[in-house]
């Protein structure tokens, strides 16, 4: 569980940090698509660590049935 954590997080800062770039960038080249990728940008910022939270208790609430399940088993 820690391990599948650990990912998630390097690939919501993988994926944010990206996206600041391509702000940056969509700033600095003023072009037709800017305002797109702005906005594609700052909705993506909002959505992605939203997901991956929801994905994450997904996962702990799944896990916990799981592991229960495994446990009567055993007795």
């Amino acid at each position: 569980m820690q391990k599948s954590k650990r990912i998630l997080a390097i690939i919501g800062i993988v994926f944010l940090v990206g996206l600041y770039v391509v702000t940056l960038i969509s700033a600095i080249f003023a072009t037709k698509t800017s305002a797109s990728l702005f906005k594609a940008s700052l909705f993506c910022t909002i959505v992605i660590p939203i997901c991956l939270y929801v994905y994450m208790m997904l996962c702990r609430v799944f896990r916990k049935k799981d592991d229960n399940n495994d446990q009567q088993t055993k007795e």
